[in-house]
């Protein structure tokens, strides 16, 4: 099952946009998503939230939520030798090489659950 959401309002992305620009206050505030699927297991689990700050610029080994050929998802980006890419914590699922223009929606910046025990911060 594919880690996508689907009701992300899209913002057109600019060739190779690492970050997307943002206008107003009301677009640099965090935001909470739930983990649907098992890609980015064992740190994420379906019905984990994450916390997403759009504000924050991605850095390798962040976990991202980013636009990419048309679909929202939820992955660790990776930079190795200059090349980007777009890694789930599954070793069930390919990493993806970026060549094509992207938008990073954020960075998770927290980990949720019911059990105060399984919360984590990132950065």
């Amino acid at each position: 099952m594919a880690d996508t959401f689907k009701n992300i309002p899209i913002v057109p992305a600019q060739a190779n946009q690492e970050h997307a620009e943002i206008k107003s206050c009301a677009e640099a505030e965090p935001y909470a998503l739930r983990v649907i699927g098992d890609s980015m297991e064992p740190e994420f689990v379906d019905g984990h939230i994450i916390i997403v700050d759009p504000a924050m610029p991605p850095q390798h080994g962040a976990y991202v939520v980013i636009d990419y050929r048309g679909e929202t998802t939820f992955r660790q980006y990776v930079v190795e030798g200059g090349r980007k890419f777009l890694k789930a914590l599954n070793a069930a699922y390919p990493a993806i090489e970026m060549v094509e223009n992207y938008s990073v929606r954020g960075v998770v910046v927290q980990r949720a659950s019911r059990r105060r025990k399984d919360h984590k911060h990132y950065y």
